[in-house]
């Protein structure tokens, strides 16, 4: 068995059970303005507020799982993106903040300050998230021992930038379809206005990433030649897309939200497939790139980590769709709620 690929897939699985998770989350706390009284604003916020934090465990284990299995490349992306990360921990920091924060004073002036807080946390997360893969399809400069050698400049150029615009797009149509799912009246029309708004820019970003991945980035095509079964995902991701449309117009939101849940696991599968078999490409020196197998960890250590993912992922699946079913249904507030 090819333990390198089975951890290049595992990671792959985590990045996208964190991007359908959290990617909600975000979506709805950008969209935490269409709340036009405290109580609407409430219901926005304890929407996710039983579920947010068990969400950004998959982004945890991911990091672990990538420190573990391909410790050189943990310690590039790490390193090298090191502000992008700043950024990415204070905004989620803040996000965690604000949520636990807005309910303990009933200050209009105290809960419209993390009312703010929790905007803008929520959209500079997805935005840098977004920034971060457009960056890894690009590459950047690396020396011959994998080390970054390049400047935030070298991170931040027109490609990553779209990406993350699409990201805020995908993130924040994803939460509106979750918002109509746990809100009801006014404050569910707005958020299913709000679907429409973010599908087309969704597909207007969409469409431009595609053109602009085609034309400056061939090294992306590279393995749908050597792997034609990613085609059908292309397929089904493009169905997906054109689902949402139709089931939000026939008001079958759950439906929607399964096909905005699919069409974000394929993006992280044409993701992978166009990186693989590296972790961090480097450009303008291909031969520098970091991938499963240069940077990886002991065939030993692989092994003894599939062991205990084995042992361990049944639990954590259990536990979260033990906590979305408890959870499911309207949001009702209470004295406990945030």
């Amino acid at each position: 068995m090819d333990w390198n690929l089975l951890w290049f897939v595992i990671l792959g699985v985590l990045l996208t059970g964190y991007a359908i998770l959290d990617g909600f989350d975000l979506g709805v706390g950008m969209l935490s303005p269409l709340g036009r009284t405290d109580k609407e604003k409430r219901i926005i916020l304890n929407s996710i507020g039983p579920i947010w934090d068990g969400n950004e465990v998959w982004l945890v284990t991911f990091g672990g799982a990538m420190f573990a299995a391909f410790p050189e490349a943990y310690a590039t992306v790490f390193s090298g993106y090191y502000e992008g990360f700043m950024v990415i921990l204070a905004a989620l920091i803040f996000r965690a903040v604000s949520i636990e924060f807005r309910s303990k004073l009933e200050v209009a002036a105290w809960r419209g300050i993390w009312d703010k807080v929790f905007f803008v946390s929520s959209l500079t997360a997805s935005f840098v998230f977004g920034v971060a893969v457009g960056g890894a399809m690009t590459g950047v400069p690396l020396d011959g021992r994998g080390v970054f050698r390049g400047s935030v400049a070298d991170q931040i150029d027109w490609y990553p930038v779209l990406t993350g615009f699409l990201t805020i797009a995908m993130f924040l149509m994803h939460g509106a379809i979750y918002l109509t799912l746990k809100t009801g009246g006014e404050l569910r029309q707005r958020a299913r206005r709000w679907i429409w708004i973010g599908y087309f820019a969704f597909l207007a970003l969409y469409l431009a990433l595609t053109v602009a991945t085609l034309t400056t980035i061939p090294k992306a095509l590279h393995n749908f030649h050597e792997f034609p079964f990613a085609y059908a995902v292309v397929i089904l991701n493009v169905l997906a897309i054109l689902n949402i449309s139709r089931t939000v117009k026939k008001e079958a939101f759950g439906q929607a939200f399964l096909s905005s849940a699919c069409t974000i696991a394929a993006l992280v599968f044409l993701f992978g497939v166009s990186l693989f078999p590296n972790l961090v490409a480097s450009d303008p020196h291909p031969e520098n790139s970091l991938t499963i197998y240069n940077a990886a960890s002991s065939t030993t250590t692989l092994k003894l980590m599939t062991l205990i993912a084995v042992i361990g992922m049944p639990f954590v699946l259990g536990y979260t769709g033990a906590v979305y079913w408890t959870f499911r249904g309207r949001v009702e507030l209470d004295k406990h709620s945030y």
